[in-house]
């Protein structure tokens, strides 16, 4: 071919490749959604009750009642009390008495406050979520709390022990249960995607319950000084109740993908009223009554709010455990004592 020629036909080529690379610098793509390269790492806690801090004191403003926000929320809470290399910020979006739909992706208000994990969203925005740890489900179908207050009522009434009637039906309670737990989970990682993060950007952990009560408990303090509850139910709530709970979400945690903290056993030799006379070594609330909240019409029906939830002891334990298992990849876990009466994690299999 001619030189001439040559130099045409590459003008042919170059020229509109050109045109090309101008449009294409004269039009800014969108930013990728996502938190700045320098956006401050961030753990959050979600959930009920149990990661709220019920029953460890020292709320946040805001959340003890006041414009209808029964949240509890505590200082003390064992997100609070987890140690993760990195981690620059904490948030609690945890609530006293929510449900796994409350969790989850809804419009309902649960204490005036909305969803959990629209919130979240507001802060995966922002700030760069390494961890979420989340503890639901005793608030779905197995209504935990309401359990212990019949149990209460049984003891006060002098009748039968009140779980001898949930004993056939638990386990279906639970079965109900898991596809909730199962859908909150999944809105979480709905909300994560949306916001830029792929699974293996951060850790979503699922924790159980560990049981407030256990048989055991001194004559004169299983009454409304203490433990107003028949042995019979203590023992079922320990060696049952909790038990079940944790197969469940233990099924809820494998299916999505969640790492699985097991608690049955973290409160062992530590529940309410086992301590007698001392209850220093006790991690969990006894019958606890505000009596300032009796007198006030707007607070009476939550003066036993705290009762039987974990105290600041025993939110401190279980944020050792969590620290402990969060400084590892191991997928499953279960809190246990060590020799010096701490709780660490000790990996277990995760089965349904």
């Amino acid at each position: 071919m001619h030189p001439f020629a040559r130099r045409v036909l590459a003008l042919f080529v170059v020229v509109p490749l050109l045109a090309v690379l101008v449009v294409v610098s004269d039009h800014r793509f969108a930013a990728p959604p996502g938190p700045a390269r320098d956006a401050p790492v961030a753990m959050v806690a979600m959930g009920d009750s149990t990661m709220s801090g019920e029953g460890a004191g020292d709320y946040e403003a805001g959340t003890d009642g006041e414009n209808g926000d029964w949240c509890h929320r505590s200082a003390n809470a064992t997100i609070n009390r987890t140690v993760v290399a990195g981690v620059d910020k904490t948030f609690n979006l945890s609530c006293s008495g929510a449900n796994s739909e409350q969790v989850g992706l809804t419009d309902k208000l649960q204490n005036t406050e909305q969803s959990q994990s629209k919130r979240l969203a507001a802060i995966a925005r922002v700030n760069r979520v390494a961890v979420i740890v989340v503890a639901v489900g005793a608030n779905d179908d197995p209504r935990f709390s309401d359990v212990l207050n019949r149990c209460v009522q049984a003891w006060f009434e002098r009748k039968a022990d009140c779980t001898a009637t949930l004993s056939d039906d638990w386990r279906g309670r639970v079965d109900r249960m898991v596809p909730k737990v199962e859908r909150a989970l999944r809105d979480i990682r709905t909300v994560m995607h949306d916001e830029g993060y792929t699974e293996r950007s951060y850790t979503l952990v699922l924790q159980s319950y560990a049981s407030p009560v256990a048989p055991g408990v001194p004559g004169d303090l299983q009454n409304l000084a203490g433990c107003p509850l028949r042995t019979g139910d203590m023992t079922w709530v320990r060696d049952t109740g909790v038990g079940e709970l944790a197969k469940g979400l233990n099924t809820a945690a494998r299916r999505t993908n969640a790492r699985f903290l097991d608690l049955t056993q973290a409160g062992t030799d530590h529940e309410a009223c086992t301590g007698g006379p001392n209850p220093d070594d006790e991690w969990f609330t006894r019958l606890s009554v505000d009596f300032d909240g009796l007198r006030d019409e707007s607070r009476a029906s939550h003066a036993l709010q705290e009762s039987f939830h974990p105290n600041a002891k025993g939110h401190e334990q279980f944020g050792r455990c969590l620290t402990d298992f969060l400084s590892t990849t191991t997928k499953t876990a279960t809190c246990v004592a060590d020799q010096q009466g701490n709780l660490k994690a000790v990996s277990s299999t995760n089965t349904d």
